[in-house]
C-alpha cells in the first residue's frame, strides 16, 4: 500500500485529500531547488492575492480619509456654532458694571 500523499488523490482511511505539511526552512535542511520552488510558490500566491489586497487597501484608505475629513468638518462646524465665549464676555461686562456701580454707589 502506498504512503499517504504519495500520489493518491484521497487518503484511504479518511477519504480526504492530503494536506500540505508546513516546513520551517531554518530547522530543516532543504536543497537549493526546494528553496527556489518555495520562493516561486510564495511569489505566485502573493501575486494572486495582490489585486484583492490592493483593492482592500484603497477602500480602507478612502474610508479612513473620509472619517478624518468628517471629524475635521464637524470640528469646524461646532467651533463656529459656539457662542459661550460671547456669553462669558457679556457676563464679564455685566459683572464689571455691577462692581463699578457698587464702588461708586455707597
Amino acid at each position: 500500500m502506498a504512503a499517504s500523499g504519495a500520489g493518491d488523490p484521497l487518503d484511504a482511511k479518511s477519504g480526504k485529500a492530503p494536506l500540505a505539511q508546513r516546513i520551517d526552512p531554518t530547522r530543516e535542511k532543504l536543497t537549493p531547488a526546494q528553496l527556489q520552488l518555495m520562493r516561486q510558490v510564495q511569489l505566485a500566491q502573493w501575486q494572486k492575492t495582490l489585486p484583492q489586497r490592493r483593492t482592500r487597501n484603497i477602500v480602507t484608505g478612502l474610508g479612513i480619509g473620509a472619517l478624518v475629513l468628517a471629524i475635521y468638518g464637524y470640528t469646524f462646524y461646532s467651533v463656529s456654532q459656539e457662542r459661550f465665549l460671547d456669553e462669558l464676555e457679556d457676563e464679564a461686562k455685566a459683572a464689571r458694571a455691577r462692581a463699578a456701580a457698587r464702588a461708586a454707589g455707597p
